[in-house]
């Protein structure tokens, strides 16, 4: 996991650069410190999903360039054969597969995730980021905090939320759970 972050962080940092935008702005886009930020350039510290999207709009690239270091070509369709989307581990919270990466010019950014089950005590991580998402369980139980509030998703449930509010979820029961995100 940790040369995926490092191979990404890299093209971020190449591309900041290249667009002439600071560390502090960037920083300041995604609501996180100069020194989080840093680190994460550096390939000390991981980030999420959402905001290396929130990173990919103020570069003006797609999602898939920091993921995978090539730009989507398809433009009428695309298909992602079942565990064959670009991944990404994020630290023992979440795993994200993109469904789209090879679509270009999206309207919203598609994951399957999957959270590992950590006991129905676990503490929820929250972060929030621009835009809506859209979360629909295929698997397991999914306790989703958004602003204060907590819901209990069971397979087939579906919330959709203003993700500029704080929220995160964790996995409840035995077996870990995975879910259809899609970032707006």
């Amino acid at each position: 996991m940790q040369d995926k972050v490092k191979e990404i962080s890299t093209r971020v940092k190449e591309l900041r650069e290249l667009s002439d935008i600071s560390m502090a702005e960037m920083a300041a886009c995604i609501g996180s410190s100069e020194d989080y930020y840093r680190a994460f350039e550096e390939g000390k510290e991981d980030i999420s999903a959402s905001r290396l999207y929130e990173i990919a709009n103020k570069l003006g690239v797609d999602l898939s360039l920091l993921l995978t270091g090539n730009m989507p070509r398809m433009n009428t369709f695309t298909v992602t054969r079942k565990g064959k989307g670009p991944s990404v581990a994020r630290r023992q919270q979440y795993q994200y597969q993109a469904l789209a990466a090879n679509f270009a010019n999206k309207k919203g950014e598609p994951f399957i995730v999957t959270v590992p089950v950590r006991g129905d005590d676990a503490e929820v991580s929250l972060n929030q980021h621009p835009g809506q998402e859209l979360d629909y369980v295929l698997a397991g139980t999914l306790k989703v905090v958004v602003c204060g509030n907590e819901v209990i998703l069971n397979e087939g449930d579906c919330i959709f939320y203003d993700s500029s509010y704080p929220h995160g979820m964790v996995a409840l029961g035995t077996v870990p759970a995975q879910f259809i995100a899609i970032i707006m």
